[in-house]
């Protein structure tokens, strides 16, 4: 899966995820640390990745841009249990492959110890 992960994940969490055989990047790596949503969500579409984020807004943000029909899906991350990056990404890796087609397809998804939701994309504005 090819993935984007957005400032507030860690930078350390690439090489679990690379050392899985998932093609991904961090915003860091583009120099994008501190740009604003917009910004994040138009490289993940331009690159054609999957933004990971522990961010609300970038659901929102797609909602309300009407943008989502064209994605890129988002994995938002509800911590509950897994704090460091190494519990992080096997919170990550033990649901990617679940969420493999509807993210691949367009979906806003959030994942945490406790649930895994699935929208698909579009979302409706208001929602």
């Amino acid at each position: 899966m090819r993935l984007l992960l957005d400032n507030n994940l860690s930078p350390r969490l690439v090489g679990y995820l690379r050392n899985a055989g998932h093609d991904v990047v961090h915003v860091r790596d583009h120099g994008l640390q501190a740009a604003p949503d917009e910004q994040v969500l138009g490289i993940a579409r331009q690159q054609d990745r999957t933004l990971d984020s522990a961010d609300t807004d970038f659901g929102t943000l797609l909602a309300r841009t009407g943008t989502g029909a064209r994605g890129p899906s988002v994995l938002l991350i509800r911590r509950s249990g897994a704090r460091r990056a190494a519990d992080l990404a096997a919170l990550l890796l033990a649901n990617l492959d679940t969420l493999s087609d509807d993210l691949n397809a367009g979906a806003v998804a959030v994942v945490s110890d406790a649930e895994l939701r699935v929208r698909r994309l579009p979302i409706p504005p208001g929602r």
